[in-house]
């Protein structure tokens, strides 16, 4: 593995290196203490993963990180900070780990493992499989790592690939078809709409005949599946295998809850897709709020307040997560960060779902504002 570490302190930067070197067989190709000159190293040269400190001067780590994965959407990036504050934005990047200083060698080990594991996932086979996703944003990959998303002729043609892909394997007929699709139109019209929703489908998936064929059955249509591995099966399937969450798991806790890329098909409205949705969703709601809770536990507070923005990043619902960040906030004697909290949840729920935050936080946030000491419970 090589990196690059991109920090303004050379000091930081020299620590970084010999931890990496005791703990890894990792090779540091460069430390750059300026931006500018990084950004240049990085897109030059051959390399892994970069180390990126946030508070650069002229140019910051997010704005950094955002131009380099213009060039090299692939490249592995772990932020280092002193600050926790910008872990949503973290996330958003998809960044592979986030680390606030100063580092323990055990968290540093643990962010080295999990470099490690993805670049092995990256290997390209041969006889390479086609990735399917339908965690956040539907997307392919003929090469993992390469998300291409899929241009269709017409919503419908979306909407008729992925209800199939749904119930890929199994026969799926007209008549439905046409009841999903076009309930309000004549059986004439729904018909002709329906033929050609199909060729649209069937010409998208042309440049993916190996895995994904649409095949004519009996009085209805199959989409027949061959060496594809699909995100949310192979998600589901770890997510329910984890063991007890201990110190040994939060690892591989983290790393199976980062595969979550968002809802299944999000951003589409379909109503037969609502109940697995919710469902899967709960799921992962509850593994992050065991790891949010397990950090707090251990009073590790930058990892747990990591994980409550990242709970309220992905499901902005979840008032536990915003109540647990307002009382650590408050534990922290930092008054905005709690007043900044609670206003985000009361306006975000005003707005979406139409309530009030419920009446515990309301009446913490009240007390907690006539000063007294109700930080805990």
């Amino acid at each position: 593995m090589k990196a690059i570490i991109v920090d303004d302190e050379q000091s930081a930067l020299d620590y970084l290196e010999q931890q990496l070197k005791k703990i890894s067989k990792m090779y540091v190709i460069g430390k750059i203490t300026n931006p500018i000159h990084a950004h240049k190293t990085i897109l030059k040269e051959d390399v892994d993963v970069i180390f990126l400190d946030i508070g650069l001067p002229e140019m910051n780590g997010i704005r950094l990180a955002e131009k380099v994965l213009k060039d090299k959407p692939n490249l592995l990036i772990v932020f280092v900070t002193a600050y926790d504050k910008y872990a949503v934005k973290a996330f958003e990047l998809n960044a592979i780990d986030y680390l606030v200083k100063p580092i323990p060698p055990e968290r540093l080990k643990k962010t080295v493992e999990r470099i490690d594991n993805n670049l092995q996932s990256s290997t390209i086979e041969k006889n390479s499989p086609l990735y399917v996703n339908v965690l956040g944003q539907f997307s392919v990959e003929s090469v993992k790592g390469k998300r291409e998303f899929v241009a269709w002729r017409t919503k419908k043609a979306a909407e008729l690939f992925l209800y199939l892909l749904h119930h890929r394997g199994k026969m799926v007929r007209k008549s439905f078809l046409i009841e999903l699709l076009w309930p309000d139109l004549a059986l004439e019209r729904a018909n002709s709409l329906l033929y050609t929703t199909i060729y649209y489908v069937r010409k998208t998936l042309r440049k993916y005949h190996r895995h994904l064929r649409l095949q004519n059955v009996s009085d209805g249509y199959v989409l027949e599946t061959e060496n594809i591995i699909l995100d949310f099966e192979e998600w589901k399937e770890q997510i329910k295998t984890l063991p007890p969450l201990n110190e040994t798991s939060v690892n591989n806790y983290i790393q199976v809850l980062f595969l979550y890329r968002g809802a299944y098909l999000q951003g589409y409205d379909f109503w037969w897709a609502e109940s697995e949705r919710y469902y899967w969703e709960q799921i992962w709601l509850t593994k992050a709020l065991e790891i949010a809770a397990f950090y707090q536990k251990n009073q590790n507070m930058a990892e747990a307040k990591l994980w409550y923005s990242y709970i309220c990043k992905i499901i902005p619902e979840t008032e536990s997560a915003h109540f647990a960040l307002m009382k650590i906030y408050a534990l922290e004697n930092n008054p905005a960060h709690v007043h900044q909290q609670y206003e985000y949840l009361k306006s975000y729920l005003k707005t979406e779902v139409g309530v009030l935050p419920n009446n515990d936080i309301v009446g913490w946030y009240n007390s907690w504002k006539s000063g007294r000491k109700v930080f805990s419970h």
